[in-house]
């Protein structure tokens, strides 16, 4: 027989038998996939932002069938997600309050003195290596959009050299706040309203040398609120702490370098303008 045909019958029963063992070794060692698994992943938004925690979304489903994870961990999916994946599950849980991320700087190109002109990476945390970057607060935001080709769901647009959070597009899943080489955006809960917005901790003098919004430790904000304790002095610096409800809107009136505003996180109401 010609020995080209024997080697491809050789090979190819090999493979039919391989074939078939693999086929028996499937069905003798198949698990079955507990089915909350695909409905829990089918009620998470599939962002795969790990906010959560895990991998993903699917990886999340897994554990919270699996390994028990909690089911309130989808920042993303906020109160209504929550609720489907606890009544797949037969339990009840609390939704964790929507957080929104939020820039503390304003320095933008209108408020903020520059060093030199720029023209490297568009790239944060590569401008920060030149010269602390260029602009004159060594603390401020560098404008290059880092955190915005971070975000997943493009909730973040930089104008005149500043990033800008779109609260009511903000999922609070903190890349951006990872992504950030300053530390200069924070998640908080969206029912709070009143923002320190800058993070120099130069002492007054110096930071109006550079910046026409920046925080110059005068305290007087601190002094309107201090029994509330919802703002404190880290420093020449004033600080929301967000763990304490903060009101009191003369805090911004007093505020003479208008570092501190009023900007909301909540989503807009359905049908409002």
């Amino acid at each position: 027989m010609n020995p080209i045909v024997v080697a491809a019958l050789v090979i190819g029963g090999t493979g039919l038998v391989c074939g078939a063992l693999l086929a028996v070794a499937a069905k003798i060692f198949f698990v079955r996939e507990d089915p909350r698994i695909e409905a829990i992943a089918g009620a998470l938004p599939g962002v795969n932002c790990g906010a959560c925690g895990f991998g993903g979304c699917a990886d999340y489903a897994k554990a919270i069938v699996v390994d028990g994870a909690a089911v309130n961990l989808c920042k993303p999916g906020g109160a209504d997600v929550c609720a489907k994946v606890a009544d797949l599950m037969g339990v009840t849980a609390d939704a964790v309050q929507r957080e929104v991320a939020i820039v503390l700087c304003q320095g933008d190109d209108a408020t903020a003195r520059r060093k030199f002109l720029y023209n490297g990476v568009a790239d944060c945390t590569s401008a920060a290596l030149v010269a602390e970057g260029d602009k004159a607060c060594p603390f401020g935001c560098l404008g290059l959009g880092t955190c915005a080709r971070a975000c997943p769901v493009g909730a973040i647009e930089v104008k005149e050299h500043l990033a800008v959070v779109h609260p009511e597009l903000c999922i609070g899943c903190g890349q951006c706040v990872a992504a950030c080489p300053r530390k200069l955006i924070k998640l908080v809960p969206e029912s709070r309203f009143i923002h320190v917005l800058c993070r120099s901790r130069d002492k007054g003098p110096v930071v109006k040398k550079y910046c026409r919004v920046g925080c110059i430790g005068c305290t007087l904000c601190f002094k309107q609120v201090k029994e509330e304790g919802s703002i404190k002095m880290e420093g020449p610096l004033a600080v929301v702490d967000y763990g304490v409800a903060l009101e009191n809107r003369d805090v911004i009136e007093k505020c003479p370098q208008k570092t501190i505003v009023e900007r909301s996180g909540k989503k807009p109401e359905s049908g409002s303008v």
